[in-house]
This record gives C-alpha cells, structure tokens and sequence, in this order.
C-alpha cells in the first residue's frame, strides 16, 4: 500500500506513473485541492483535474494541463461578450466543471464528486481530494496578499512571493480516503510526488491529521525533486525558493523540507550534489527524473518505490 502526494503537472506525471506499475488496491493519491476556487459559477479544481486527465489518457502532453483536442469556442465568445476571461476553461474541460459543481450542489462531497468522475472517466486507481473542506492557497506580496489563481495565472507569478498561508487549514479534515491510507496497517511507503513543496505539497501537510501523520509515519517518506539542473521544470518553485535564500537545487529541497522526508530521488543532472544532500539528512537516489514518455514515469515510479524498499530495510 502506497500513499502518493500530488500537484500539478510533475506530480500527475509519477502519479501515472505509479498507477502503471501498481494494482488499484495498492495505491491512494492525495491530491492537493488548496488551489481549488470557484470561478463563473463553478468549482474548479485544477490538481485533481490534471491527476484524472492524465490516468484517463486524456491530458493535453504539450501544453502540461487541460485535455488534448480541447476547442475553445466558450472562451472565444466570452471574451468577445467582455467576460472575465483570465482563466482558460476549454470546452471539454468545462463539462468536467459543471459536472462537479452539480454534483456538489447535490450534496455530493468532493471525495464523492471526484469517485464519481473517475469512474467515468475509466480510472480505477484512487484519487481523492486532501480534504472535503475548503482550503485556500493565499499568497503574500508586496502588493497585498493574492488567492492562488489570481496570482499564478492572471499576473502569471510576476508579483514576488513575501510567503504562503492556507486559509481554512485549521479547520480542514482529511478526506475519509486519505485518513483511511495513513492508518492502514499494510502502509509500506509515502511518496511525494515532484510538486512544487511550497504550493503542492504543504498545503496537504497544513490539513491537521495529515502532517501529524506524516510527523509520526512509521515508513519511509520519500521525495522526487522537482528540481533539475537548477531550474524547475515547470511552474514557479525555482523564484519561490530563491526568494526563500534557498540553493535552487535538490540540496535547497532537502533543506527546505528539514527533516520532513527519508529520501530524496534526484536527477543526473544534479549527481554532484548528492553528497551535499546527504548532508542535509537525507538519503539520496541518483536517477533520471525528467519523465519525457509514459515508460519514463513508470520506470521513475518503480525507482522511487524500490528506493522507500531499501530505506525500509
């Protein structure tokens, strides 16, 4: 039994990935849901989102988010009507929003609203919200703080990042799927999926019941870096590290998340750094983790988990 912490486009890739090279059974992907807001009525959850296109064969490869073949007439025509348009929702993608939001309108949790999806979707493996409650990713700029969307995608990262809150937390639960994964007695592994640590990963960690198990865990906690040769390879966390003081490198990762992880798998690229790693406290795997290829992610996943085997003894 493995449990998998995911976001964004690196996380969904090594959550294919595992889901390639382990049975439904044996795999829980919790799936960050702090940047999750509603936007012309519905509910849009972007990580979940990109998790279920990707285990369904249907995310767009080029772009890294949305699904391939998507049209775009309802933004076309938003625009041109002077809607607020700042947000790409595609035509397909949009039918998964407005199923959602029904199904929440309904009564359905989140859990319940994304099993439904999946099932839909031909997706046997698990993929469940962090939590059922709303979370919020706020960011902390000079010019005041920002909800998550309107900074990553309406001013495109450009505001500097003072630091990151996560309105709601306190008071959030994890989703019966997630609390079900952590307590289960056969939990061999925890993997952290290459997410971007500050907006992906913590997040899920901030949910209490989440962090105190991961504090308490009784397996190995394995990272991915996501991080390679001094850049990320894609979205902001390389600026939100450097902006922390921190080694834009899989060393500033180890340090960053401070005793908070067993193993840290890292790139080729960055192999001279592994004892520099290990410095840090952690124990280090020395792989290629760029995932170009469907075969690149699986052989990543079964990597990473051979990896939390041997930590474990």
């Amino acid at each position: 039994m493995i449990l998998a912490l995911a976001g964004g486009v690196g996380g969904a890739k090594l959550a294919h990935g595992l889901a390639r090279v382990l049975d439904p059974s044996g795999l829980v992907i919790a799936v960050n849901t702090a940047d999750d807001f509603r936007h012309l009525g519905l509910h849009i959850s972007p990580d979940l989102d990109s998790v279920m296109y990707k285990l369904a064969g249907l995310n767009d490869e080029v772009r890294g988010w949305g699904q391939r073949d998507e049209t775009w007439q309802f933004m076309e025509m938003l625009g041109r009507l002077g809607g607020e348009d700042w947000f790409n929702l595609g035509d397909r993608d949009l039918a998964i929003h407005m199923v959602r939001t029904r199904r929440l309108m309904a009564g359905e949790s989140l859990t319940e609203a994304t099993a439904g999806l999946c099932r839909t979707l031909g997706i046997e493996h698990v993929i469940a919200p962090m939590s059922d409650d709303p979370v919020a990713t706020m960011i902390e700029t000079d010019d005041g703080v920002l909800p998550f969307q309107h900074w990553f995608v309406r001013l495109r990262c450009e505001p500097p990042v003072c630091g990151v809150s996560f309105e709601g937390a306190a008071e959030a639960r994890p989703s019966p799927p997630v609390a079900a994964a952590l307590a289960r007695d056969d939990l061999e592994a925890i993997v952290l999926c290459p997410s971007n640590p500050f907006v992906s990963i913590d997040p899920v960690a901030a949910v209490p019941g989440i962090g105190e198990a991961l504090a308490g865990r009784k397996v190995p906690l394995v990272a991915v870096s996501p991080i390679i040769g001094g850049a990320a390879v894609k979205g902001p966390a390389a600026d939100m590290m450097a902006q922390r003081g921190l080694p834009v490198s899989p060393v500033g990762v180890a340090r960053y998340y401070d005793g908070r992880i067993d193993g840290l798998v890292i790139d080729e690229a960055d192999a001279k750094l592994a004892a520099d790693v290990e410095r840090e406290g952690v124990k280090t795997l020395v792989t290629a983790t760029l995932m170009k290829t469907a075969d690149d992610e699986a052989r990543l996943a079964e990597e990473t988990l051979a990896f939390a085997c041997r930590l474990s003894g």
